[in-house]
C-alpha cells in the first residue's frame, strides 16, 4: 500500500469513529459505521493474499449486514416515536435488532463466528486495529442505549461470550486467533455490566485495549504468529518476553496488575445487584480464558534444550527499541495503585 492510500484509510478510521461517538442522530451514526467499515478493508486486504482478500469480504459482508439491521431498528423506532434520537429508543422491536446489530459488529456470541477469521487473515497491526479501535463505535452506541436494551438478554449473551471465548481458546496454536477469544471473552464482561454501570464498561474497555495493544505491538516486534515460533523468541528479545509475560497475565486479570481492576469491580457491582449467580458463572469461566493466558505466558518465557524442529528459525530481528511498548507495558502493568484516583475520574 502506498503512503497516501495508508493516509486516506488512517484519515477516514478517524472521521468515521468521531461521527459515530459524537452523533445524536441515527443516520449520523449509521453513516460513521459505514465509513468505518470501508476504511479497513484496504488495510485488511493489503498483503493481497488469498486468505486476506477472504477476511475483507467476510468482513465487509458482515459489517454491511449489521449495518442495514442497525438503520431498520432505528427506521422502526423512528416510524412507531417519531424520534431520531439515539436515547430514545423505546420499541421492543427496535431494541431487539439493535441488540443483535451490535452483538454482530462487536463479534458477541453468538454472533461471533466471523471475528476469528478475520483476524486470522490481517496482519498483527491491522488486528491491533480491529481489536480495539474498530469495536469503540458500536461500543458507544450500545452505552448509549444501555438503559432501553433487555437485560436478560444482555446477560446471556454476555455469558455465553466468556463461555465460548475461553472454550474456544483453548486448542488454538495462532496468537491472532488466541487474541480473538480473549477479545470474545472481554467483550463478555463489559456487556453484563453496561446497562448497571455504564461508565465501568468504559473504563473496562479502555484498559482492555491498553493492554492488548501492548500484546499485539510485543508480537509484531517479535514476529510471532504462532506458538512454535514464541517459543524460540527469547532468545532474540529476552526482556521483551519477560514484558510480555506480565502483560499476559494482566490481560488474564491477575493481581496486583491492571487487569485485576476491572473484573474486580464488575463482579462488586454485580453483587450490588444481587446478580451474584451471573457474577459467579463469569468468575468461573474466565478460568478458561486464564488457561491459554498461562499457556502463552509459558511459551514466551521458556528454555528450551537444543533439538530438532520442523520450522525455519527467525535468525534476525528488529531491535531498535521502541518506546510505545514500553510506556504501554508499564501502564498494562501498574496502574492497579491508580484505581482509586480513576475511578474518581470516570
Amino acid at each position: 500500500m502506498g503512503p497516501y492510500a495508508v493516509l486516506i484509510s488512517t484519515m477516514s478510521l478517524t472521521i468515521g469513529t468521531t461521527i459515530t461517538i459524537s452523533s445524536n442522530h441515527w443516520a449520523m451514526a449509521w453513516a460513521g459505521l459505514e465509513i468505518n467499515t470501508l476504511a479497513i478493508m484496504p488495510l485488511i486486504s493489503k498483503s493481497h493474499h488469498p486468505r486476506a482478500i477472504e477476511a475483507s469480504t467476510k468482513y465487509f459482508l458482515i459489517q454491511a449486514a449489521a449495518s442495514a439491521t442497525l438503520l431498520f431498528s432505528s427506521m422502526i423506532n423512528a416510524w412507531t416515536t417519531g424520534q431520531w434520537d439515539i436515547t430514545q429508543m423505546t420499541n421492543p422491536t427496535s431494541c431487539l435488532l439493535l441488540t443483535l446489530a451490535i452483538a454482530t459488529k462487536l463479534g458477541l456470541a453468538p454472533f461471533h463466528f466471523w471475528y476469528p477469521e478475520v483476524l486470522q487473515g490481517s496482519s498483527m497491526t491491522t488486528a491491533l486495529i480491529l481489536s480495539t479501535l474498530m469495536k469503540f463505535p458500536p461500543i458507544t452506541i450500545l452505552f448509549l442505549t444501555s438503559q432501553s436494551l433487555n437485560p436478560t438478554l444482555l446477560t446471556a449473551m454476555a455469558i455465553l461470550s466468556t463461555a465460548l471465548g475461553g472454550w474456544m481458546g483453548l486448542n488454538q496454536t495462532q496468537t491472532r486467533k488466541i487474541l480473538a477469544f480473549s477479545s470474545i471473552s472481554h467483550l463478555g464482561w463489559m456487556t453484563v455490566i453496561i446497562i448497571h454501570d455504564p461508565q465501568l464498561t468504559l473504563l473496562t474497555f479502555y484498559l482492555y485495549s491498553l493492554i492488548t495493544s501492548t500484546v499485539f505491538l510485543t508480537l509484531n516486534t517479535t514476529n510471532t504468529l504462532t506458538l512454535s515460533t514464541l517459543m524460540t523468541s527469547w532468545t532474540k528479545t529476552p526482556m521483551l518476553n519477560v514484558m510480555l509475560l506480565l502483560t499476559l497475565l494482566s490481560l488474564a486479570g491477575l493481581p496486583p496488575l491492571t487487569g485485576f481492576m476491572p473484573k474486580w469491580l464488575i463482579i462488586q457491582e454485580l453483587t450490588k445487584q444481587d446478580m451474584t449467580t451471573s457474577a459467579t458463572l463469569i468468575a468461573m469461566l474466565s478460568l478458561l480464558s486464564l488457561f491459554f493466558y498461562l499457556r502463552l505466558a509459558y511459551y514466551s518465557t521458556i528454555t528450551l534444550s537444543p533439538n530438532s524442529v520442523n520450522h525455519m528459525k527467525q535468525w534476525y530481528t528488529n531491535k531498535q527499541a521502541n518506546i510505545n511498548i514500553a510506556i504501554t507495558t508499564a501502564m498494562s502493568s501498574m496502574l492497579l495503585p491508580l484505581s482509586p484516583l480513576i475511578l474518581t475520574s470516570t
